[in-house]
């Protein structure tokens, strides 16, 4: 979170400053992916970048405080998943040849990457065997870290069933947890 820098560096942004945006960008996109390979797996690049071009033609719209910019880029992302969804019921996905793929350059550290895109890929996986309403909670809760308040009005829900969403999948995911450590344990 950018805190006390984020009115400068909004602002900064709103007049077209590449460096402040990278700034938002830098801020955002990690948890913004989180949230879509949770709502959307298999297109949550696509629906990133979908979301930062509609956030970026209405950056000059927005008013409100940084907390508010989260839950206004996430209120956009989750239309973009809803819109996504809806054309997929409406058309067959077209697949392309696994050789039409761009290879990917290697980052700097691929060992520790790679760890760190299992485990949190393992955990987003984990959260998304949830019921959609009970992920989507706490992936806007834990993983963003919007408010309740915020998270009650990008879902359209009540606070209070935020909360019991939240509560209830956050204890299915330790009932989870504690079941597969005694199946190891007992292997």
């Amino acid at each position: 979170m950018l805190g006390d820098a984020f009115e400068a560096v909004l602002a900064a942004a709103v007049r077209g400053d590449d460096e402040a945006f990278a700034a938002l960008w830098r801020d955002l996109q990690p948890p913004l992916l989180r949230y879509l390979r949770v709502r959307a797996p298999d297109v949550a690049e696509d629906l990133a970048n979908e979301t930062w071009l509609e956030a970026i033609r209405g950056l000059g719209r927005f008013t409100g405080d940084e907390q508010g910019f989260r839950a206004w880029l996430f209120t956009i992302a989750r239309h973009r998943t809803i819109d996504w969804r809806r054309r997929l019921v409406r058309q067959q996905p077209e697949l392309l040849p696994a050789d039409a793929l761009p290879d990917r350059a290697a980052a700097d550290d691929p060992a520790a990457d790679a760890l760190g895109a299992i485990a949190t890929r393992g955990a987003l996986a984990l959260i998304a065997t949830l019921p959609a309403d009970q992920a989507e909670a706490i992936v806007l809760r834990v993983v963003v870290g919007l408010d309740v308040a915020k998270v009650a009005a990008l879902m359209g829900k009540r606070p209070g069933a935020v909360r019991v969403l939240t509560h209830r999948g956050l204890r299915r995911l330790a009932e989870r947890l504690s079941a597969g450590l005694a199946r190891r344990g007992a292997g």
